[in-house]
């Protein structure tokens, strides 16, 4: 999410021009436009995009200008919602729609609504604030036959925030304005009112989670009828939280996500550590209860005043690439079919104003845990892999996490965990070394360090989208609860 402390990063986005002249398509209603997809080459989709940044270019931003999605399949196709913004400038109001069949495909097909919801602009100015000039954070979720789309607007006036809530019976609506969900202001001691997600439970009941900065990851009881709090006026309670560096609080949290994995019967919470420009990453915690407790790898309460692990997705650089940052604030969705995904806005290093949407498979390891692919779904199948096809050498990137002696200088940099070379030997052991072995139970590759370090990964074919090939990835955690990513050269 776009926190009131990253206001000056969005008014970086107006200040490059595009160079490609806008086309034909245009905006043909407040809420629609109209646009006939050229035949599609996946090669077609690049790092950066001022060519068709154009404000007036909606019909080929695809993937592109994506920011807080999220994604839901809903009928036959995967209907995308995001925050207001994007490259070179200030686009309309209402919530970015976009739409796909296959993931990879993406058509920018309008705005859910016609401008900023009065209801919510009046919560701000009530207040004493102005209004953001777009919403953030949107969260769509199905309650029996109704869509419902929550949404956020914010002030730069310290947390004077809202979540409203609007719903259809079409994921192009139109919406009807159903009433503000959670509010916060300036006099509270709680957490800011963005970022919502949404929890049904097996049995019915329905959960919103939200919060950035400030205090932590809140949870409240919505009425399932209405999608607004059981209570109203309940604000719920904290169930997240982060650590203390050099005595001060880190309130770099924010962008939870929330699912109800059926097989393993657990709800799974994602949060969003440190800032979209530098450091941002995701963090996983789980839980038996939709309202917790929820526990990290080792077994803590994530509503400690620690920072968590595992941490799933972060900044990374593949060789001869200028890396990946802004890797947070995600959705997680299914297929129907058992299939699990994982997006999030990437803004490439060369250019951190750029925000493409990447969506990743997402794997459980045997012990539970998700994780990600490290490289951009690509239509890649479920195909095993055979253990011949595994030797060779592959760029490894173990997701660590810089932490740096001073407060202020933890969003300096965005830390990319960068890539090192792995050797799978034909002989059962890698890198080299005789005393490193290997053993594979398909889709499973263990390595096992003489130093008692063991990585379990998931083999699957993919894409290597830094070099535009099909490639084998791996994906999964250490013995210590660290993500490691490879890819074959």
């Amino acid at each position: 999410m776009v926190t009131m402390r990253l206001l000056p990063f969005l008014l970086l986005l107006g200040l490059v021009a595009c160079k490609k002249s806008p086309s034909p398509t245009t905006r043909t209603t407040d809420t629609t436009i109209t646009t006939t997809p050229p035949p599609f080459d996946i090669n077609s989709i690049e790092d950066t995009y001022a060519d068709v940044a154009a404000l007036t270019d909606f019909g080929n931003w695809g993937p592109y200008n994506v920011h807080d999605p999220s994604i839901k399949k809903l009928g036959n196709e995967y209907y995308c919602y995001s925050t207001d913004v994007a490259y070179g400038g200030t686009p309309p109001a209402g919530i970015q729609v976009r739409k796909s069949a296959d993931l990879v495909q993406w058509q920018f097909v309008g705005w859910a609504f016609n401008g900023i919801p009065s209801i919510a602009s009046q919560y701000i100015t009530s207040g004493g604030g102005v209004p953001n000039v777009g919403l953030w954070a949107p969260y769509i979720i199905q309650s029996g036959s109704e869509l419902r789309l929550y949404y956020c607007l914010s002030s730069a006036t310290c947390k004077l925030s809202a979540i409203g809530l609007a719903t259809a019976t079409s994921p192009t609506g139109p919406w009807t304005q159903k009433g503000l969900v959670v509010t916060s202001a300036c006099s509270e001691t709680i957490t800011n009112a963005i970022d919502p997600t949404v929890v049904i439970t097996p049995s019915g009941d329905q959960w919103m989670y939200y919060g950035s900065a400030y205090d932590g990851i809140y949870i409240v009881q919505l009425n399932p009828a209405t999608g607004l709090t059981l209570n109203p006026g309940d604000i719920g309670k904290r169930i997240a939280n982060r650590g203390f560096t050099n005595g001060q609080y880190n309130g770099n949290i924010e962008g939870a996500e929330i699912i109800y994995q059926p097989t393993l019967k657990k709800y799974f919470l994602f949060i969003a550590y440190d800032w979209l420009t530098t450091k941002y990453n995701t963090r996983v915690a789980k839980a038996d209860n939709p309202d917790g407790p929820f526990y990290d790898y080792n077994g803590v309460d994530v509503n400690t005043n620690i920072d968590h692990i595992p941490m799933i997705i972060a900044p990374y650089q593949f060789n001869g690439h200028g890396g990946w940052q802004g890797t947070s604030h995600c959705t997680v969705f299914d297929d129907g079919a058992g299939h699990y995904y994982i997006a999030h806005q990437g803004r490439p290093g060369v250019d951190f104003n750029y925000m493409d949407l990447h969506v990743r498979k997402l794997f459980w390891t045997p012990d539970g845990w998700p994780v990600a692919s490290p490289e951009r779904y690509a239509w890649e199948g479920d195909s095993t892999v055979a253990a011949s096809a595994l030797t060779g050498d592959y760029e490894q990137i173990d997701l660590n996490y810089q932490v740096v002696p001073g407060y202020a200088d933890q969003q300096v940099s965005p830390d990319f965990q960068t890539s090192v070379n792995l050797n799978i030997a034909a002989d059962g052991t890698f890198n080299g070394n005789p005393g490193n072995t290997w053993t594979y139970t398909a889709p499973w590759l263990t390595l096992s360090y003489t130093s008692g370090r063991t990585d379990k990964l998931f083999v699957q074919p993919g894409r290597d989208w830094e070099n535009k090939k099909s490639t084998l990835i791996l994906s999964g955690l250490n013995n210590s609860g660290t993500a490691v990513w490879g890819k074959k050269k």
